[in-house]
């Protein structure tokens, strides 16, 4: 009996649309959860810096550092991941985010909440790569790019759940209880994926062979080497860098620049915000996908047209929020922006699996948001903070706001890049299914 369930497995018999969707659906909760932890920092900033007396250089720090390890230990986190079972990454991983989570409410000083961040971020750094790399092998690629923004829904709906829950326990109880709150529930989600889950058959929805499953994974700078080769990720990766370091910033101080500037309590600023990312950002991240694999199938071109198009819509907007004196008004033209800042990830993610190898598709995901994260994550939010300080001397409390104007721009250059990635998409993955595991 143990013997046919183990062959069941390994072959794939258990994938039906029922389980499909499941394991869909637990893995977008766990991102979910995975950013609840990650950007509920930016809601508890201000209170933060207040009551440790912080910089904005030091606060923009503690963003540098967790973006580090997490980027970084993503790489050989994500090659184990190709070559053991990854479920049990995932959930190790989980339990490790979760917990130091709830630890950086119980600091007292600057050091340790840096180090508690630090650990949340080795935490996170093991939950993505091989998420995706288990939804390639569930979703076929006609389908894959609209799984993987549903997927991707796990940043809107955990910005949402951080900015919501954390901002209102953090006006009322504290910041560190609103660490407490969200960092305890991951461990029982822990659980249910270990339990729940199973690890899907490399190339399942390709078909691919047992033999070539069998096959050794490369090693990391192998996968470099090759993705290196391919214009069209060289362009991708450009692109969600910029994106990415233009998106961090903005959502990791604009709580504190609608205090500083506007006046807003930081209960009714995680109302707003949870509201706009969630719902607009939510449904730009779906729309994206979902229309970039129903265009895609008539030109492929379109995975990455669709996204350089709403960044160039969505510029405008973006740079109005800071220059807007008015408050209903800057949160207004912040919801195009919100819409447009974590759309890139369905498609982009959907192409660099498809650009990549079979058995470096986990590999090729960490490299791509090692890139992203260790520019985007870990130097947008530090270079706004440290800007800030600069301009205070001359601006004062309004320095935060000439802060963010300055690094808005830099979207465009992104959109660019995806526009250019556009052109040699089609060659690109025809050679990479060309070639073997």
């Amino acid at each position: 009996m143990a013997e046919n369930t183990a062959a069941d497995t390994s072959q794939g018999s258990f994938i039906t649309p029922t389980y499909r969707r499941y394991a869909l659906g637990i893995l977008t909760v766990v991102y979910s959860v995975n950013y609840v932890d990650r950007q509920i920092l930016s809601i508890l900033l201000e209170p933060i810096k207040v009551d440790l007396s912080l910089s904005d250089t030091q606060l923009g720090l503690l963003f540098t550092t967790f973006g580090i390890f997490y980027a970084t230990l993503g790489l050989p986190i994500a090659m184990l991941a190709d070559r053991t079972n990854r479920r049990n990454v995932i959930t190790a991983s989980m339990t490790i985010f979760s917990g130091m989570t709830a630890v950086c409410g119980l600091v007292t000083s600057f050091w340790q909440l840096m180090v508690a961040r630090i650990l949340v971020g080795v935490g996170e750094a093991g939950s993505s790569p091989p998420s995706h790399s288990m939804i390639a092998d569930l979703y076929e690629p006609k389908t894959r790019a609209t799984a993987l923004a549903i997927f991707s829904l796990g940043v809107n709906i955990g910005i949402f759940i951080g900015f919501l829950v954390g901002g209102f326990v953090a006006q009322w109880y504290g910041w560190r209880m609103a660490f407490l709150v969200v960092g305890l529930p991951g461990l029982i989600l822990a659980l249910l994926v270990h339990f729940t889950l199973k690890e899907p058959p490399r190339g399942h929805s390709e078909g691919r062979t047992e033999q070539e499953n069998k096959e050794e994974a490369p090693g990391i700078m192998e996968v470099l080497r090759f993705l290196l080769t391919q214009p069209a990720f060289r362009h991708i990766a450009a692109g969600a860098t910029l994106v990415s370091f233009v998106g961090y910033g903005a959502v990791a101080w604009l709580p504190p620049f609608l205090v500083r500037s506007h006046g807003m309590e930081v209960g009714n600023i995680g109302l707003a915000l949870s509201l706009i990312i969630g719902i607009a950002g939510g449904l730009g991240t779906y729309g994206a996908g979902f229309l970039a694999d129903k265009l895609g199938q008539k030109d492929i071109r379109w995975y990455m047209w669709v996204v350089a198009a709403a960044g160039v819509i969505a510029f405008p907007f973006g740079f109005s929020v800071y220059l807007s004196e008015d408050l209903s008004w800057t949160l207004a033209l912040f919801i195009v922006p919100a819409a447009a800042g974590s759309l890139y990830l369905g498609p982009s993610l959907a192409m660099t699996q498809g650009l990549a190898r079979l058995k470096m598709r986990a590999a090729a995901s960490a490299l791509l948001l090692f890139i992203l994260n260790i520019i985007g994550l870990g130097l947008g939010p530090q270079a706004v903070g440290i800007v800030s300080d600069l301009l205070e001397p001359t601006y004062g409390v309004e320095s935060l706001r000439y802060a963010l104007l300055i690094m808005t721009p830099l979207g465009l250059w992104g959109s660019l890049h995806f526009f250019l990635a556009a052109k040699t998409l089609g060659d690109g993955l025809e050679r990479a299914k060309a070639l073997p595991a």
